[in-house]
């Protein structure tokens, strides 16, 4: 995604910031520098809050009967969830072979993909509860309606590497298992 004339979050305005830094001091000094640019990373121990960490705020909404605000777009913003195993192994790959200055996108793509009104609807079958929603109808500043992370390079410099945590299986673990709720 291009990132002149957008609309950015503070939040990720100083993650495109620390991005350029992370190259810089790759290409500048040799050393072996990643930035993993990541999707919605999630799992069980997930702490997910009302912005950050959707799949796992959606599962911890309906177990304590919260309320779920979904910000604009109807609910049909779309982004691909990545599992924190699969977040560790793609770690684990580039330090086995680093290279300097890199780059990747690491997110769960296309096959991990899911809206905010189908995880409410997975969810609600899995835990066996209704969600109680709001929605608020302007978006969130700075959001996306669709962000589905592009995996091409990871896997053309790490082949070995690959998402082995399917969208269900991390739904189901949410689901189960929950997130821990902090006060």
């Amino acid at each position: 995604m291009r990132i002149d004339a957008s609309m950015h979050s503070l939040f990720g305005a100083s993650k495109v910031a620390a991005d350029v830094m992370v190259q810089e001091y790759g290409r500048y000094f040799g050393l072996p520098t990643v930035c993993f640019r990541g999707g919605c990373l999630t799992g069980p121990a997930h702490s997910a809050a009302e912005l950050h960490g959707f799949l796992a705020y959606i599962a911890r909404a309906i177990r304590e009967g919260r309320t779920y605000r979904i910000f604009g777009y109807g609910g049909k913003q779309v982004r691909d969830n990545v599992h924190a195993h699969d977040v560790c192994t793609a770690m684990m790959a580039f330090a086995e072979a680093p290279r300097p200055g890199a780059v990747y996108n690491l997110g769960g793509g296309r096959a991990n993909a899911i809206s905010v009104l189908e995880a409410i609807t997975a969810f609600e079958e899995l835990i066996g509860e209704r969600l109680v929603t709001e929605y608020v109808d302007e978006p969130r500043r700075g959001d996306h309606i669709c962000y589905i992370s592009d995996l091409s390079r990871l896997r053309a410099d790490y082949p070995g590497w690959e998402v082995t945590v399917s969208l269900e299986q991390i739904l189901d673990e949410l689901a189960r298992a929950g997130a821990p709720t902090l006060s």
